[in-house]
């Protein structure tokens, strides 16, 4: 996703026979689709869980590292531009990793597939955390015990979540789903004023003062930033559905402010409430005694829940295609799906750092999706490096503060994970 909910909310699938659809309606026609609808499609994409983890950020970066929550979405604005651009020189281009095919061949395909992957793998597998820790808030109980094996109450919620989604993932129509999950914007906006109304009327306050700058925790901070813009494999189908595709920089334009004024006033408002004791996710340090909070709470384990099959099914239908086999269409979809759902559980429960996974993921695969391989591209398919300009100075720009994103953030991420152990 979220980005993208990618974030990272990944508004589109591909079936068996490769045909793309759209995640608010899978089964639609290709309609063109016009302006205002493709401003929420965006607006849906971009709108995703790092809503709820980009207070944290704030906290380990300081007031200052709003420069980069901003000096990231102008960058990933103008990486949205170049896919346009891309998609300009070659009609037959319809998908993001056709992108990747025009400019390095089947290379380039393969990177901008397994980036996307791996992606929603990780998002997927930041999910369930995120229902483990906020239900464990609702209902602080401790161990228990299942057939002999004692088992602790967070990582009881995140198998049992497991269990309610995994009919999911067996579905073969997820018309129903993608409308529930397409309700990305409503979910931010609800979550954004439930919060803000918690501390404004419910005895909270906003009388954190924060820090200025904590350079220990700028990585991590960015990282955080990077995560919240992870919907650039998306933009095509967005793109190639508009009526009007003249008017997808003005979408662009609408999708990246209106989100970010969003992402900012949650960071600001987070941070002003609980100051640098804010939690990986702002809805554990909300008092759940308050409606307020619990509107805000039970958003968030709603939202998940309704995206996780659209998120893995780009995933399924991609490990089906390599697998040759001789059982029928639907037992080889129901073993994937059940295989896929089993690997997240136990990624989860070796992993579960919220904070620290969103992390990795925004360093290592976000800004890599999102803002360096679209540039990489537009150079290779324009063929702009070629010749000295002003536009290749400031893509050249972008990339290397791409590359050091990943690197610094990548290694700190890491280095926070295995710490936690």
């Amino acid at each position: 996703m979220s980005h993208g909910e990618l974030s990272f909310t990944l508004p589109l699938l591909e079936d068996d026979n490769n045909k793309q659809v759209n995640e608010l309606n899978p089964h639609s026609s290709p309609t063109p689709v016009s302006v205002f609808r493709t401003c929420f499609n965006g607006l849906n994409a971009l709108s995703g869980v790092g809503i709820l983890s980009i207070p944290y950020a704030l906290a380990s970066g300081g007031w200052l590292s709003l420069i980069f929550l901003f000096a990231i979405a102008t960058a990933a604005f103008y990486s949205g531009l170049l896919i346009q651009r891309c998609m300009d020189t070659d009609p037959r281009i319809r998908t993001y990793p056709d992108i990747g095919e025009r400019a390095f061949g089947d290379k380039g395909r393969l990177l901008a597939s397994v980036v996307m992957n791996i992606e929603l793998y990780l998002v997927a597998t930041g999910f369930l955390i995120l229902e483990g820790d906020n239900l464990h808030n609702l209902l602080p109980i401790g161990e228990f015990e299942v057939g002999g094996l004692t088992i602790g109450a967070k990582q009881g919620f995140i198998i049992l979540v497991a269990l309610i989604i995994l009919p999911t993932v067996w579905l073969d129509n997820l018309s129903l789903l993608s409308y529930v999950s397409a309700s990305g914007v409503l979910a931010s906006a609800v979550i954004l004023v439930s919060i803000i109304w918690t501390g404004a009327f419910d005895g909270v306050g906003f009388k954190q003062k924060g820090k200025l700058i904590n350079y220990g925790g700028i990585p991590t901070a960015v990282s955080l930033y990077a995560f919240c813009y992870c919907s650039h494999p998306v933009f095509p189908t967005l793109y190639t559905s508009m009526r009007k595709r003249h008017q997808f920089s003005n979408v662009l334009v609408v999708c990246f402010v209106l989100c970010t004024i969003c992402y900012s006033s949650m960071a600001i408002s987070g941070y002003l409430m609980f100051g640098s004791d804010v939690q990986s996710q702002i809805t554990l340090n909300l008092p759940t005694d308050k409606l307020s909070s619990r509107i805000a709470i039970y958003t968030t384990l709603v939202n998940p829940i309704s995206k996780y099959a659209l998120m893995v099914t780009p995933i399924v239908n991609a490990v089906k295609s390599v697998i040759r086999y001789r059982c029928g269409k639907r037992v080889l979809h129901l073993f994937v799906g059940t295989t896929l759902v089993i690997s997240t559980v136990v990624v989860a429960l070796a992993v579960p750092f919220f904070g620290s996974l969103m992390s990795l993921v925004g360093a290592f695969l976000s800004i890599t999706a999102s803002v360096l391989l679209p540039c990489v591209y537009y150079l290779k398919i324009s063929g702009t490096h070629r010749r000295f300009s002003a536009e290749l100075a400031a893509v050249s720009l972008i990339i290397l503060m791409s590359v050091a994103v990943v690197i610094f953030g990548t290694y700190s991420s890491v280095l926070e994970i295995v710490s936690n152990f």
